[in-house]
């Protein structure tokens, strides 16, 4: 009964802050702006409900809620924008949860309507896994608008469950993913881990501990840090940090990491990686980076399950030495083949590498779920369940027990074994295995075409450039 009570109310809150969602998307206010004003009025009424508790409050007198919720016209938005300036100067979770916050509502009435909105529930008081699931959905929503652009945030839930399930983070272990969006690993991992002991001093050092997360955009810091403290994690301090993770030469290590990196080449103007990290292999390549930087925090011994773009297994140059590097200190023992149409970037064809740090790579197993495989974003997403023959077959725990579907018998069997032998015979050691043999046409739309005609011509673009830089040092 009452898990019964809890799901209408989950779904009455999701509703309501949905239709006030689109009462302001037609007034012209984007999902993004909405949800991240939604953050700030949030934490201002759950740091209010402490105070009635008799709990201490983080943020200073004069710009609180009750500072705010009883004003109207001009005078709201001064003051809300007088709290927000304020509050991005503080330290602990209030200054990652405020960072570089501004007003995107300029209207005192939409405003107010967000304002009375969550004036009229007790957040604070609410189960973790109850409001989370209701900020949780509104940021899956915001996902999948294809104007707010957070798509590219937005890793399928279906997926990162899978691979949480088979990397199987512990309890005292810790937990990083260096370009965390609005934190979906590490929230997996969460509710992976906090069933395996009561124990009160790991139960502690798992909501306050055991989490790192980063992220260059400030706003998408917000969000993953106010999905993370909704969900009792950090409640002090936030896991999460604004950071640029190619530069970071920090020297914290993490048991498992978990990431979806960005795609593509550095944004115009960043400070070019190998500048800062000269012990990386040089290239442009953001996600080549991305690997070579998590590779370089990830404990000896330790577990990694990271999403990558096929590329990254197939390009050769500073591409193919961060391979071998790979593959000559990392145990890199599974790849999981992914079809298309599960990301909102449409038409890439990614793959999600599992390794483990302190041993070299023997044999590679790989899980082909791409070919002949069909999936949309609407009509027929990805779901955890059609994952489930890969999540048996890689044997989490007991991986000495893994027996391929592949044979001479069955050779469209989707696992299959590669021997170092195959491995290492291979073409600057490329690691694009394919077997199945599909008789299907292209069944790409024309958007995904486009799309992927866009990434290799950004690609191409990307080497010419570090070519006719090279050729230009060599005639200085």
């Amino acid at each position: 009964m009452a898990d019964n009570i809890q799901t209408k109310s989950e779904a009455a809150l999701v509703k309501k802050v949905g239709d006030i969602a689109n009462v302001l998307a037609a007034a012209g206010v984007g999902f993004t702006d909405y949800i991240t004003q939604l953050t700030y009025i949030l934490f201002l009424k759950m740091d209010e409900e402490k105070e009635e508790m008799g709990l201490s409050s983080s943020i200073p007198d004069g710009y609180k809620w009750k500072d705010l919720v009883d004003l109207n016209g001009t005078d709201l938005i001064d003051k809300y924008e007088e709290i927000l300036k304020e509050l991005a100067k503080e330290d602990g979770l209030i200054g990652t949860i405020f960072t570089k916050a501004s007003n995107k509502i300029d209207s005192p009435v939409k405003l107010a309507k967000i304002i009375d909105m969550v004036k009229g529930e007790n957040w604070y008081m609410m189960e973790g896994d109850l409001k989370g699931a209701i900020y949780e959905s509104i940021l899956e929503k915001n996902g999948q608008d294809k104007k707010s652009g957070a798509g590219q945030y937005f890793t399928p839930r279906s997926l990162i469950k899978a691979m949480v399930d088979v990397t199987d983070p512990k309890i005292t272990e810790t937990v990083a993913d260096p370009a965390c969006g609005t934190g979906g690993f590490l929230l997996a991992a969460y509710d992976h881990m906090k069933g395996q002991s009561k124990e009160i001093s790991k139960q502690n050092f798992l909501k306050n501990n055991a989490f790192f997360g980063a992220d260059n955009t400030p706003l998408v810091v917000t969000l993953a840090s106010m999905n993370l403290y909704l969900h009792d994690i950090g409640t002090n301090k936030s896991p999460i940090v604004c950071q640029d993770s190619l530069l970071d030469t920090s020297d914290r290590m993490f048991d498992v990491i978990l990431a979806n990196p960005p795609f593509g080449t550095r944004p115009q103007g960043s400070v070019e990686v190998y500048a800062n990290r000269p012990e990386f292999v040089k290239t442009s390549d953001n996600q080549v980076n991305f690997l070579q930087h998590i590779m370089s925090i990830v404990k000896t011994g330790g577990r990694v399950a990271v999403v990558l773009p096929d590329n990254v297994l197939t390009d050769g140059n500073a591409t193919a030495k961060v391979r071998e590097k790979l593959l000559k200190e990392f145990n890199l023992h599974t790849i999981l083949r992914l079809p298309t149409g599960i990301f909102y970037a449409q038409g890439v064809k990614t793959n999600v590498l599992f390794f483990e740090k302190g041993k070299p790579t023997e044999d590679i197993w790989v899980y082909d779920y791409r070919t002949g495989i069909k999936h949309t974003l609407v009509q027929k997403p990805l779901t955890r369940e059609n994952l489930d023959d890969f999540v048996d077959c890689y044997c989490s725990g007991h991986m000495q027990d893994r027996v391929p579907t592949y044979s001479v018998d069955n050779p469209n069997g989707r696992w299959r074994k590669f021997s170092k032998e195959e491995v290492y015979a291979r073409d600057q050691l490329k690691l694009d295995f394919k077997w199945i043999v599909s008789e299907e046409d292209d069944d790409r739309t024309l958007a995904e075409m486009i799309a992927q005609i866009k990434e290799e011509a950004t690609s191409i673009a990307g080497a010419v450039a570090e070519l006719e830089k090279l050729i230009g040092e060599v005639e200085e």
